[in-house]
């Protein structure tokens, strides 16, 4: 008898902080190409992409990523089967809750297979013969999780303990076990212990069931919860490409994890055990852990130099790093940032992030560059009552018509040709050509050629904050 398909739900609303300065909150660790040429969200997509096995995806993330998403989705060539936005963070189990809503509303029977976007699978074969057997579970109607072969005392993650070979219709099913007990994040003696015990795997936070043995659990153990979901889903509306959670009724739901929340309640709950070179990349020893090393134990990238040097992560996102006579540190210098830490405290970086996010620093949320669905813009200099950047409109792109209560601009095109609105007049800007726009003056910037426009903004006022935009119009429904 045929499998039915599966449809990937991958989840894209973490921030990766213990990755900065790479991974900020407008850009975090999953929209990054950290371990291999394409992002790891583009590598989760493309790792579910059989399409005789997986339907296409549901992606579920924030308002902020929602056109970078759709963007490298369709680099990847991934179509989807919804992209939902949530209005505010609500943890795992309602977000896959929302998603099993959706797909119930026509498959109700619809396999789901729950993934993180930010994780690295090195043996995608072993990995799908895993999702294999855990669907004959599945259909079954168990809960599975997937429980990753340990092979370190990790501290960092938790645990889970398999019990009896896990029986479908009176046969054990092998491969899969029922879940003796899940043990939250241990001491080191005791992850010691667990590592040598081949009960014992790491909680990978990977799920597949059925959409309606979901909801089931649901009902059972979290009917608030639930109940919230249903109104979120049932008030949503379709945004362009989008599918939009109602705030009210999404931000009224309790957040909670799908372990806490469903399958440490559940009798349902079965593990499938998989050594397929699993890590959450969570941190920069993670990284150091699965990255190629030299002689001396070191991974680079980019342009680096590195002189009586072991052991040691050096990332150069740009200006020239050397390092001379360390050993066991993660070394990161961003365009903006430079981060040096020990690696057996990489850990502490997101205690750090949120240090300086809490005295107003724009480094925890922002790259020089930052993107739009237009394109981009890069800050050159910022100083007291003015700030020059580089803007570059993809062809196709459009500004918002807007206007800005503070501040004035002037723009003059590098390369390419704009199409500008200022208020009463319409015009064609091209090379070396210039216009100024005072404030409170309605505008608009558009490329409608074939090639990306370049332009210099010179912004000058008393106040520059992003937040002194008030937007008239907008081809991609941002407010």
């Amino acid at each position: 008898m045929a499998q039915p398909m599966i449809y990937p739900v991958i989840l894209s609303g973490g921030a990766g902080t213990r990755l900065w300065p790479l991974s900020r909150t407008l850009y975090p660790k999953q929209l990054l190409p950290l371990t291999a040429e394409q992002s790891l969200l583009q590598e989760t997509v493309i790792r579910v992409s059989d399409s005789d096995r997986f339907a296409a995806p549901i992606l579920i993330c924030n308002e902020d990523h929602r056109f970078i998403i759709a963007e490298q989705l369709r680099d990847a060539g991934s179509e989807t089967t919804a992209l939902m936005l949530e209005p505010i963070g609500r943890n795992t189990a309602p977000a896959v809750a929302c998603a099993a809503l959706l797909l119930a509303q026509t498959d109700p029977g619809a396999m789901m297979l729950v993934l993180p976007s930010d994780h690295l699978i090195e043996k995608t074969d072993v990995f799908l013969g895993a999702v294999a057997t855990g669907a004959q579970a599945a259909g079954n109607g168990a809960l599975v999780t997937f429980g990753v072969t340990p092979d370190r005392p990790e501290t960092g993650y938790g645990y889970i303990r398999r019990g009896a070979p896990y029986a479908a219709d009176g046969s054990p099913l092998p491969g899969c076990f029922d879940i003796d007990q899940f043990v939250e994040k241990p001491c080191l003696a005791d992850a010691e212990t667990f590592v040598a015990d081949a009960a014992y795997a790491w909680n990978s936070g990977m799920f597949l069931f059925s959409a309606d043995a979901y909801l089931a659990e649901m009902e059972r153990h979290q009917p608030k919860m639930l109940a919230h979901c249903r109104d979120a889903v049932s008030k949503g509306q379709t945004d362009l490409d989008f599918f939009r959670l109602d705030k009210g009724a999404f931000e009224a739901c309790p957040a909670d994890s799908i372990d806490y929340a469903v399958m440490e309640k559940t009798d349902r709950a079965a593990v499938v055990p998989v050594d397929a070179g699993w890590s959450d990349v969570g941190s920069w020893s993670a990284l150091w852990g699965v990255g190629d090393k030299d002689a001396n134990g070191n991974v680079t990238q980019g342009d680096v130099i590195a002189d009586d040097t072991r052991n040691t992560y050096l990332r150069a996102e740009g200006p020239l790093l050397c390092a001379v006579g360390v050993e066991d540190l993660a070394i990161v210098a961003t365009e903006d940032a430079v981060l040096v830490v020990p690696r057996d405290k990489a850990q502490a970086v997101g205690q750090l992030v949120k240090d300086m996010a809490s005295k107003g620093r724009n480094e925890p949320h922002a790259h020089l560059e930052v993107f739009r669905p237009w394109g981009s813009y890069r800050t050159i200099r910022m100083g007291d009552r003015f700030q020059v950047k580089h803007i570059i409109v993809k062809p196709g792109g459009c500004l918002s018509l807007q206007k800005h209560h503070h501040r004035a601009e002037h723009w003059i095109v590098v390369s390419g040709r704009a199409q500008v609105v200022r208020g009463e007049d319409e015009m064609t800007l091209n090379a070396n050509e210039s216009t100024y726009i005072p404030p409170e003056t309605v505008h608009r910037l558009e490329n409608t050629d074939a090639e990306p426009l370049h332009l210099i903004e010179v912004q000058t006022g008393g106040y520059l904050g992003e937040d002194d935009i008030v937007r008239l119009e907008d081809i991609y429904g941002r407010n």
